[in-house]
């Protein structure tokens, strides 16, 4: 499967390592949420980054002891129907300020990778390479947002109020020179 991060089609770095199967320290392994959480000392104290597979039916507060430790956090979108993974990662990044690699992974859809970036994540496992190519189109479509989200952009009300404020101050205190 087509992976895309930063808006281009890369190589995933990470090994998807079985339950069962050994893995060496130094590699980038990506671990389930099973194996983490029957085995986190060994998991989440490895040199190797270590990224982890999460499913949509489990509360990320889980998460929040390893957080620090984890360089991936792949988050399951089961169907295109089921938003859970969305909540999943506002809250990763909201309240768990987590800044690594946020994966939406399963069955998403092209209409979705706008609204996906928006709730926080940065790469996006696909099926198609063709939905991979329309990445960069679907994220572009919208410029201006009225919700607030979690990829840092001001919304409509936001950038209004800013624009009055410059226009409240003074000539003199607008321009540097």
């Amino acid at each position: 499967m087509p992976l895309v991060s930063s808006g281009r089609i890369v190589e995933d770095t990470y090994l998807h390592a079985g339950d069962d199967a050994p893995i060496t320290d130094r590699v980038s392994a990506l671990v389930s949420a099973e194996r983490l959480l029957a085995d986190a000392g060994a998991v989440a104290n490895r040199s190797g980054r270590t990224g982890l597979v999460w499913p949509n039916n489990r509360p990320v507060s889980e998460l929040a002891p390893y957080i620090e430790r984890l360089s991936l956090v792949a988050l399951v979108f089961p169907s295109f129907r089921d938003g859970r993974a969305y909540s999943q990662a506002r809250i990763l990044r909201e309240r768990y300020h987590f800044r690594g690699e946020l994966r939406a992974t399963g069955n998403i859809l092209r209409d979705q990778f706008l609204f996906l970036q928006r709730a926080g994540f940065n790469s996006f496992d696909v099926r198609k390479a063709a939905d991979a190519m329309a990445f960069a189109e679907a994220v572009s479509r919208f410029s201006v947002f009225y919700q607030p989200a979690s990829d840092g952009s001001l919304t409509a009300f936001r950038r209004r109020l800013a624009g009055k404020a410059m226009s409240a101050l003074a000539p003199k205190e607008r321009s540097p020179a």
